[in-house]
């Protein structure tokens, strides 16, 4: 496809308001979380426009359509399952691919970009990027990690600072409100490492494995924003003044910092 033919991405649009209405419910409970990940597919694509930025029409708006797909599943996950944990009900991000061919979302484009953003949404909660896969696909799956990162960690310190009876329930994922973190994650991230979930036990556990994220950044925009929205500083304020804890967290600091230096910010 040539840069001067892209299609009109209003139409898809469209149809992603209508699928969002699809689910309104008289539950309350079960609407905020819908529209907890409304709002969170509208911000990544923002974020995903501000990262794509100068790398080309084409990819701009590859970008902008992996972003508005990616979280399809969490609709029908929280109405079936009533939990964003995709280890107590499904992965997410292979049903969003699923309803995008279902609902035959991308027969606008040619094969080779249906295979690309098919791919990036299937893969996007994925530990770590798969190798082998063709450039442009792992640009692709790299810039959606980086964007939905950026506003996972928005909700997270929303729901956060959000007195409890206005919380959306999924954006915890159950994990328990205990004092102090765990030895894995604190290990982890001290080794430079991105926190398994299946090693977390507690609330402060869960900050800790996103606070990790920082390490799994690809593009120097996105180090750019982390730093603009004080994502790292936001975390600490979150978290236990433990010595261990504060220790790690510099450690991320200067990590940051290192790879904004190498990037020229």
């Amino acid at each position: 496809m040539s840069d001067e033919a892209l299609p009109d991405l209003a139409p898809l649009r469209d149809w992603f308001t209508s699928y969002c209405g699809s689910f309104r419910t008289p539950d309350l409970e079960q609407q905020r979380n819908f529209d907890l990940k409304e709002e969170h597919t509208r911000n990544v694509c923002r974020d995903a426009s501000l990262i794509a930025h100068g790398m080309g029409p084409r990819f701009e708006m590859l970008a902008q359509i992996a972003a508005l797909c990616h979280d399809l599943g969490r609709f029908p996950q929280f109405r079936d399952y009533h939990t964003f944990k995709d280890s107590e009900s499904l992965n997410h991000a292979h049903l969003s691919a699923q309803v995008m061919k279902q609902h035959r979302l991308l027969d606008f484009l040619p094969g080779a970009d249906r295979a690309c953003i098919e791919t990036a949404v299937r893969m996007h909660n994925a530990f770590q990027v798969p190798q082998g896969l063709p450039a442009v696909t792992t640009d692709l799956l790299k810039l959606l990690r980086d964007a939905d990162k950026l506003d996972i960690w928005r909700v997270f310190i929303e729901y956060f600072n959000a007195p409890e009876d206005q919380r959306a329930s999924g954006a915890g994922l159950g994990f328990p409100d205990l004092p102090g973190c765990s030895t894995e994650p604190l290990a982890a991230v001290a080794a430079g490492q991105m926190v398994q979930l299946s090693t977390l036990k507690s609330l402060n556990d869960f900050k800790l494995l996103q606070v990790s994220w920082i390490y799994d950044i690809n593009f120097p925009a996105t180090l750019r924003l982390i730093r603009q929205r004080s994502v790292l500083e936001r975390f600490e304020v979150m978290l236990p003044r433990d010595p261990e804890v504060l220790e790690v967290l510099a450690q991320v600091g200067r990590y940051l910092d290192d790879r904004l230096h190498q990037t020229g910010n």
